[in-house]
């Protein structure tokens, strides 16, 4: 091979290098942007879930966006230096939940108790269009109900808004971000948070099947109040922590979803037209 013909074909490899590289990277910017807690969404998933990073999976209805419940992503950065929060511990009763050190907007109402409760329980969720009765499986999921649990008592929901509504391959309805317009307009919805992460629960088997309730996160082990009902079956791999099932008032969210979006992004997601606004959660022990 000839010098000339050498550079030819380290200047073709290092070409399909360039090219590998790129398409690697956006298959981790569409698995993010799903159904993430950041602003990529809707966050979505995906903020996004969102949205781009809202859930995380692969878009149902597009082939270069990802529909997931997503949550806006941490910086490379704060997530190299932030401190990880630990699995449930059966022997001491605890859960590890650690400051959230990505900067995303938050309300902070400080950390739950390190101590749970696994006794069945039940999470009712009040909304201006009627109640929404969830079980909840503190057993499977004890770091996840006893945040949401903490989160009640501190009146964190009350007044938010339900910020992105799914489609009908990707039929979710994502709430959960205390400082979401959910308006169409807002540029930050999917970004908010309770300024602290905790685990993912319950992943092994987990399916997204109608009246599911599950967690939108940007990835391993970044769960923080923004959550997503499943009003369909959603093609999501089980990344999203499941922690409970709707036994009342699915109903409802099938006719904010009749009512279709605001404005829809490239996956089809969107603020809601008719409005859900959570006026308070209360979680109680399972009669």
């Amino acid at each position: 091979m000839s010098g000339k013909d050498r550079q030819k074909q380290l200047a073709r490899e290092h070409h399909e290098r360039q090219i590998q590289r790129r398409m690697e990277r956006e298959a981790r910017a569409k698995r993010n942007a799903i159904i993430g807690t950041s602003s990529a969404v809707v966050v979505v998933v995906g903020g996004v879930i969102a949205v781009t990073t809202l859930f995380g999976g692969g878009d149902p209805s597009s082939a270069t966006v990802d529909p997931a419940p997503t949550a806006s992503p941490p910086s490379p950065s704060a997530t190299k230096e932030a401190a990880r929060p630990t699995a449930f511990d059966p022997a001491a009763g605890t859960c590890g939940y650690v400051a959230d050190a990505g900067g995303g907007p938050a309300k902070d109402v400080g950390l739950p108790p390190a101590k749970v409760d696994t006794s069945p329980k039940t999470m009712t969720l009040k909304t201006n269009r009627g109640d929404i009765v969830v079980e909840v499986s503190a057993k499977k999921t004890p770091c996840t109900v006893n945040s949401f649990a903490f989160l009640a008592k501190k009146k964190f929901f009350n007044g938010s808004k339900c910020h992105r509504l799914g489609s009908d391959r990707f039929p979710v309805l994502q709430c959960g971000d205390p400082l979401a317009k959910a308006d169409g307009k807002g540029q930050t919805d999917g970004q908010g948070g309770p300024g602290y992460r905790f685990v993912n629960e319950n992943l092994k088997g987990a399916k997204y099947t109608r009246g599911v309730v599950a967690m939108a996160n940007s990835g391993a082990d970044t769960n923080g109040s923004q959550f997503f009902i499943v009003y369909g079956d959603a093609p999501l791999t089980p990344d999203y922590t499941p922690f409970g099932t709707v036994t009342k008032g699915l109903e409802i969210i099938d006719k904010v979803n009749k009512g279709g979006v605001i404005t829809p992004g490239p996956d089809g997601t969107g603020a809601p037209k008719e409005t859900v606004e959570i006026k308070d959660v209360t979680m109680s022990s399972k009669s």
